[in-house]
């Protein structure tokens, strides 16, 4: 029997809602989203734009790249381009230009950036069924054809991946960890026990590669 329930909705039985497939990648989406600006708060402008990886990875930076290519997969993607301009994608700008900030941006214009990129979003996700075909004109000919689920795969993805990232990140600055404040997923240790158990890790690290010369020259 065909569903009568609209596309994006919440199907009730009993007192308990169940989301459609749409409506729950659309929150893992949005959640995820907020965890990576989270992780600028309560940082100075210098903590949340200095290089912390060899290849620069930096927190502003990781939010600028999510915010661009989100415009481009739920904008061009599907015929509904954004009027916002991103001149760090003209063939003339910078290298990598998405994925840090220049002096003369500001964290605010940013952050703004990734509102207007994700109310441009949530827009073409709640006006589109999840079948709904797009070209990906960056991608090669043989995959380019998409639909909106696997697009909305792809940024649940991307996002995650990023703030897998900036989660690491987060952690050098200042020791700050876990998606959230008062994520359940982190064990809670004080300092103190945290030291202990990255002391515990080392001794069994060092304790492994000691093994690996003995077994290597057969002692």
């Amino acid at each position: 029997m065909k569903s009568c329930v609209p596309a994006g909705s919440a199907r009730t039985f009993g007192i308990v809602p169940v989301m459609d497939d749409k409506a729950i990648l659309h929150t893992y989406l949005r959640t995820r989203r907020q965890d990576l600006l989270g992780k600028l708060e309560g940082l100075s402008e210098y903590d949340v734009r200095r290089p912390l990886t060899p290849t620069g990875t930096n927190l502003l930076g990781l939010v600028k790249h999510v915010a661009s290519v989100e415009l481009g997969y739920f904008g061009e993607v599907f015929g509904r381009p954004s009027e916002l301009k991103l001149p760090w994608f003209a063939d003339d700008a910078e290298p990598d230009a998405d994925m840090w900030a220049a002096p003369g941006e500001t964290r605010e214009q940013i952050t703004e950036l990734h509102r207007l990129s994700a109310a441009h979003s949530d827009a073409t996700i709640e006006d589109l069924p999840l079948d709904a075909p797009g070209v990906v004109p960056w991608w090669p000919d043989e995959r380019k054809q998409v639909t909106l689920q696997q697009i909305l795969v792809h940024m649940c993805v991307e996002t995650a991946h990023h703030l897998g990232h900036a989660d690491i990140l987060r952690e050098l600055i200042d020791g700050s960890a876990g998606q959230r404040q008062g994520d359940p997923n982190l064990s809670p240790r004080t300092a103190e026990g945290w030291a202990v158990h990255r002391a515990r890790i080392e001794a069994a690290a060092v304790a492994a590669e000691a093994g690996a010369a003995g077994r290597q020259y057969g002692r």
